[in-house]
């Protein structure tokens, strides 16, 4: 079945203000909780043959997995493709926009994610030989919380400093818009503001162009 990815950010930038979340989210429902903490290393990815991904990537997932990957491949408008290293467990990860929104950043993504059984390395090696070329590195530490069926994520990343992320998963396209409301009003709760859609994309482009200053770094930029 197919699952959309409902993700609502909040640029919080201070250490500060990361913790004054956690005490919010403490006080609307103190039975939250912190279900993981990791590091993470992201390489995003551009152009490519995406037939040639799904074939290249055949012998390391299930034969779901593989549906999955060529359904949103058939269907997908825009994608965002990465690799991910999650304190030791390396991922796919392939995004695929719905309506208006973008595949890297938008508010309600199609998702395929799957562990594969490679080093981060060989599988970007694989990525390239099936065309593809970086786009940047990213590094990251995230602390995963649980509030009801909504998923909360802080994360501190190289260049952006503290961001929010708040996602719900759906299995069909028509309960996008209703978990988009219910993420905004469970921000509106915590008093979290909404990271725009326009300033969003322009700090990913910023990162994109100046990344390898800030990867692996605990440098952090501004761009309003």
């Amino acid at each position: 079945m197919q699952q959309y990815e409902v993700e609502v950010k909040s640029l919080l930038g201070s250490e500060e203000n990361a913790e004054a979340l956690r005490e919010r989210m403490k006080i609307v429902d103190p039975n939250s909780k912190l279900t993981s903490r990791n590091k993470q290393l992201n390489h995003y990815f551009v152009g490519g043959d995406f037939a040639a991904l799904a074939t290249s990537v055949t012998p390391y997932v299930s034969v779901d997995a593989l549906k999955k990957l060529v359904d949103i491949i058939a269907h997908g408008k825009e994608f965002s493709v990465r690799t991910r290293d999650k304190d030791g467990i390396v991922l796919l990860v392939v995004k695929a926009s719905v309506g208006e929104d973008t595949s890297a950043n938008g508010v309600a993504r199609m998702e395929f994610e799957e562990k594969i059984s490679l080093s981060l390395d060989d599988l970007d090696q694989l990525l390239i030989s099936a065309g593809f070329q970086y786009q940047a590195k990213w590094s990251r530490e995230r602390e995963e919380y649980v509030f009801n069926d909504i998923a909360i994520c802080l994360d501190r990343n190289a260049g952006y400093g503290w961001l929010a992320e708040f996602e719900k998963v759906v299995g069909s396209d028509t309960g996008v818009d209703r978990a988009r409301q219910e993420i905004r009003a469970l921000m509106e709760q915590f008093g979290a503001q909404e990271l725009q859609q326009e300033r969003l994309e322009r700090m990913f482009a910023f990162y994109n162009a100046h990344w390898s200053e800030y990867y692996g770094t605990d440098k952090v930029f501004t761009v309003h």
